[in-house]
């Protein structure tokens, strides 16, 4: 959704991901070089392949010598509340249960996931499977990595997951597409009515002229097929689980999620900004010395950024660190003067959100895991280790703490679009930002802040935090799951809410900085020095917000689409950044001691 700059090739190594490669890749897949696995991958991969392989040869061994099969959870036995059975002694029975799982976990429903959603699932599951710990051979590696140089986008249905064991309904679509039944189960696939289901795919289709025109569905089966060649794998033990064990698609939706908050944040900060000149208010909120006395590194952040951007206006009380204000008390109504300490808050929830994501982006997620390495300091034969990595109760709880910070972010942009409105409040400003005669019977922006008070009471509904629910499953062997991806779903919804709310701030902020440049006889060039930059931004990303009359009505939502997509593309960011400011941003420091 936001503006990406374009980055050189991605290397995967599973230890280095950035969340920057993941949107890159997700959302400017055709800018970028080709995505490539580490120098080491193949080594640490092949590792741990070659000792679940070595498991399946000794059972074989047993069973030839009439012995017991040892049991090694998801490598020869079943899944979930299954596990218990008899562990299976045939190569080939292994083959058959990663591609049973496959076939079975594929009933997610709903509407599909959209196209970067899975190309940052896809990049992600990748890169999880390059910390070697998962025993997949490196052609699976080779093959997610393909798909993405190839654009091929499985199609994913939305719902059906639980979070734990992690997305398992949605990566088994995922699976089902770059996967092949080994020929013993062929006949089966093709006896129940539905032939050999291979799931679907997104694929590029190109002109005549070489160029990438409009995208076509085919079936997964189909869509794997390049140079003539079928590139679908017949799963192996343990690489069933391998795909579609870890709440990967929660990662994926809260890193695109995150992306997309930072940039909103920005914009809070923007129209504060425009908001502390168009209602000529205090700077006294604002000064360095309130932050420091309370030392959030946010609340400090975001004041910098808003005093920076309408450093030398015109408009606001000339109170400054070196000059008494003129008015007095020097008190804004709280949706004005307690910004930093809200939106700097929320700059700290982004931070928090983001350390959680950056490990979990770089993190072995499946079950079991498998550990043969030196430094490992596991001795023993059995080598594979059952957990809980794929719980994704951590992103659950970061994307829900986003939600909640996100809906803020909005509840208070409304209130200031309420102020703008009201001429009780809004210091001389017209009523709803219109000049009329008396009969009154120009609405102005009245209904743009209506709107905006129905997208925040959305969000407050949405932002009920999933991480608190809980249904067990499987038997009650899964007897506590996280809903991760349903927290990952609603933190999407909320921020293109959100988006809608500070597009309709900034529409009404600009109309109302033009009737106030007007009442006190000032020009663009009285403005703050960031505003100024955003005004001429503005002109290009979103010219027909300076058409909106200023005296009578029209269709407004023309004006709204335009400023979305300003915002969303990050026109007025980069404006600024390209003018040489600065957004101060928050690092969170948080360690285990």
């Amino acid at each position: 959704m936001s503006a990406v700059e374009r980055l050189s090739k991605v290397i995967l190594d599973g230890y280095h991901l950035t969340l920057e490669e993941v949107v890159n890749v997700a959302r400017v897949y055709q800018a970028i070089s080709p995505i490539e696995p580490g120098t080491d991958v193949y080594n640490r991969v092949s590792e741990s392949r070659e000792w679940v392989a070595q498991a399946v040869e000794q059972n074989a061994e047993l069973a030839e010598a009439g012995r017991p099969a040892l049991a090694y959870y998801g490598i020869n036995t079943g899944f979930g509340i299954h596990a218990a059975g008899q562990p299976m002694a045939n190569p080939e029975r292994t083959r058959q249960a990663s591609r049973k799982l496959i076939m079975s976990h594929a009933t997610g429903v709903g509407g599909v996931l959209e196209e970067d959603v899975v190309r940052a699932t896809m990049l992600i599951r990748a890169n999880t499977l390059a910390r070697g710990r998962s025993a997949v051979r490196p052609e699976i590696v080779n093959l997610l990595i393909e798909m993405l140089n190839r654009d091929i986008v499985p199609l994913v249905p939305s719902m059906g997951s639980l979070g734990a064991s992690g997305d398992l309904a949605p990566l088994a679509h995922l699976a089902l597409v770059i996967s092949r039944p080994p020929q013993s189960l062929e006949d089966q696939e093709l006896s129940p009515g539905f032939g050999m289901i291979s799931g679907e795919a997104s694929i590029p289709v190109y002109n005549n002229d070489g160029k990438q025109g409009e995208r076509d569905i085919v079936a997964g089966a189909e869509a794997m097929v390049w140079n003539g060649e079928d590139r679908r794998v017949v799963l192996e033990a343990k690489e069933g689980l391998a795909l579609n064990n870890g709440a990967t698609f929660s990662a994926a939706l809260g890193v695109l999620a995150l992306s997309d908050a930072e940039n909103l944040i920005r914009h809070a900060e923007i129209n504060a900004a425009m908001c502390l000149e168009a209602l000529q208010g205090y700077r006294d909120a604002f000064l360095p010395q309130i932050q420091e006395v309370r030392g959030h590194p946010g609340q400090i952040a975001t004041a910098a950024n808003v005093r920076s951007f309408a450093a030398g206006s015109h408009l606001p009380d000339p109170g400054e660190v070196d000059h008494d204000p003129i008015r007095q008390p020097p008190q804004d109504p709280y949706s004005l003067r307690c910004v930093p300490q809200v939106v700097g808050a929320v700059r700290e929830a982004a931070a928090h959100i983001r350390e959680i994501l950056e490990r979990e982006i770089n993190a072995a997620t499946d079950n079991p895991l498998i550990f043969v390495r030196p430094e490992d300091n596991l001795p023993r034969d059995y080598k594979a280790i059952s957990g809980g990595n794929f719980h994704g109760e951590p992103i659950a709880f970061g994307l829900d703490y986003l939600s909640i910070a996100l809906t803020e972010l909005g509840s208070i942009s409304e209130r200031r679009v309420f102020w703008l409105m009201n001429a009780h409040m809004n210091r001389g400003l017209p009523s709803m930002l219109v000049r009329s005669d008396d009969t009154h019977i120009d609405s102005g922006l009245m209904i743009t802040q209506y709107v905006a008070a129905s997208l925040v009471s959305r969000c407050k509904t949405l932002a009920h935090p999933d991480s608190v629910d809980s249904i067990p499953s499987s038997a009650d062997q899964e007897d506590h799951v996280s809903m991760s991806m349903n927290a990952a779903l609603h933190a999407r919804e909320i921020v293109e809410h959100i988006t809608q709310v500070i597009a309709i701030e900034t529409v009404s902020v600009v109309t109302a900085l033009r009737h106030r440049l007007e009442a006190v006889s000032l020009t663009q060039a009285d403005l703050g020095a960031g505003t100024q930059v955003v005004f001429e931004a503005l002109r290009s990303a979103a010219p027909q917000v300076f058409d909106i009359p200023l005296d009578h009505d029209v269709v407004y939502y023309p004006y709204l689409r335009q400023m979305v997509s300003a915002i969303k593309g990050g026109a007025l960011v980069e404006a600024l950044r390209e003018a040489g400011f600065t957004f101060r941003e928050v690092k969170s420091t948080t360690t285990v001691i």
